[in-house]
C-alpha cells in the first residue's frame, strides 16, 4: 500500500514573481527530503507534449506490441523468459533508448517515421534547455556558482550525456507475479520525465513507505541522480523508486536523462564540503566507471558503489604514499 504523503509539485511560473522566493524555498526541501519533485508552467508548450504522446502511443501499438505479446505471454506461463530469467527478475516494460548528447542516433533507430524523429528531436531540445535551467536553479539554493553543475557534467569533452528511455507498460494480469520497473536509483545527474497522465504507478521510498507520484497532464517529473547526491555532498539524494505493474490501462514513459560526460570526474563540490569532512564523505571518480559499475548493480542499494570506489581512492593514495 502506498502512502498519501503530500508529493512537491513546482509551479515555475512562481519563479518569475512576487512568489519566487517561496517556490525556491519548496525547490530546495523537495530536493533535501525527497530526491523528487513535480513541475508545472515548464515552457515546454502543451501542444509539443500533446504530439509526443500520441506519436509515442501509435509507435508502440504499431511496431512494439506484438513483439511485448510474445514475452509477456511466456513470461507468465514459464514463469521466466526465453533465456530463463524468472520473472520477479524481469520488468513489465517495452522500451527503445535514444541517445542526444553529445552524438545523436535517432536518424540509425529503425521503425521511427520522420515525423516522430523531428518530434522527438524538437522535444529533446527543449527538456535540454529545462534540465540546465533546474541545475542553476538547484546552484542557487545551494549556494554555489551558476552553472557549477552543468560545468561539472561537461568533463573533458565538453558535453554532458544526454538521451531518452521511451517507455510503454501494457496492462499486466498478473501484477503480483511481476514488476512494471524493479526498484532502484538512477545513475546519472538529472532526470525529467514525461508520463501518463491516466494510468499511475510510479512511486518513490520515503522513511520507509512507498509514495505515489501522481500523474498530472502537461507536467513533467523531475528526480535526482546518484552524481548529483555526490557532487552535492549528500545534500541533495536520489532515492529508491520503481513502476508498479498495472491490471488496466498502458502507462505511457518518456524519461530524459541529463548525465555527465563519460570523461567526466566527480567529486563534491568544495564549498559544500565542511573542514572536518575534509577526508570526503563520498568519492571522487570518472562517470563512465561509476555507470561500469551501476550496470551490474543496478536494483541494488547505491551505498555499496560509493563505498566500492571510496575504497579505491584509499587504496590509490596508499599506492602513492608507499612509493
Amino acid at each position: 500500500m502506498a502512502s498519501t504523503l503530500s508529493f512537491p509539485i513546482i509551479d515555475m511560473g512562481l519563479l518569475d514573481g512576487q512568489e519566487r522566493p517561496a517556490a525556491m524555498e519548496l525547490l530546495h526541501d523537495a530536493c533535501e527530503n525527497w530526491g523528487f519533485f513535480e513541475v508545472m508552467n515548464h515552457g515546454i508548450s502543451t501542444q509539443l507534449m500533446d504530439e509526443v504522446e500520441k506519436m509515442t502511443k501509435d509507435h508502440y501499438k504499431r511496431v512494439r506490441e506484438q513483439r511485448f505479446l510474445e514475452f509477456a505471454s511466456r513470461a507468465l506461463k514459464d514463469g521466466s523468459d526465453a533465456q530463463g530469467v524468472k520473472a520477479e527478475h524481469l520488468d513489465w516494460e517495452s522500451t527503445f533508448f535514444v541517445r542526444h548528447l553529445p552524438e545523436s542516433n535517432i536518424a540509425e533507430i529503425p521503425d521511427l517515421e520522420d515525423e516522430y524523429r523531428a518530434v522527438m528531436k524538437r522535444f529533446a531540445g527543449e527538456l535540454e534547455k529545462l534540465a540546465e535551467r533546474l541545475l542553476d536553479l538547484l546552484c542557487e539554493n545551494l549556494g554555489l556558482e551558476k552553472g557549477y553543475l552543468t560545468q561539472a557534467f561537461r568533463g573533458a569533452s565538453g558535453a554532458p550525456t544526454f538521451g531518452t528511455k521511451v517507455s510503454s507498460y501494457p496492462p499486466c494480469p498478473r501484477p503480483d507475479l511481476v514488476n512494471g520497473l524493479r526498484a532502484h536509483t538512477d545513475a546519472g545527474g538529472i532526470i525529467l520525465l514525461f508520463q501518463d497522465a491516466q494510468v499511475a504507478g510510479l512511486q518513490l521510498l520515503k522513511d520507509g513507505e512507498w509514495v505515489d507520484v501522481p500523474p498530472m497532464r502537461h507536467s513533467i517529473v523531475v528526480n535526482l541522480g546518484d552524481q548529483l547526491e555526490v557532487i552535492t555532498n549528500g545534500r541533495y539524494k536520489s532515492v529508491m523508486h520503481r513502476v508498479v505493474a498495472q491490471p488496466d490501462g498502458n502507462r505511457m514513459s518518456i524519461a530524459s536523462f541529463y548525465n555527465p560526460g563519460g570523461d567526466a570526474v566527480i567529486f563534491p563540490a568544495p564549498a559544500l564540503v565542511k573542514a572536518e569532512e575534509a577526508a570526503g564523505v563520498y568519492p571522487k571518480f570518472v562517470f563512465d566507471d561509476y555507470m561500469a559499475l551501476y550496470v551490474q548493480h543496478k536494483f541494488e542499494a547505491k551505498e555499496p558503489r560509493f563505498e566500492a570506489f571510496k575504497s579505491m581512492e584509499t587504496e590509490t593514495s596508499n599506492r602513492i604514499a608507499i612509493a
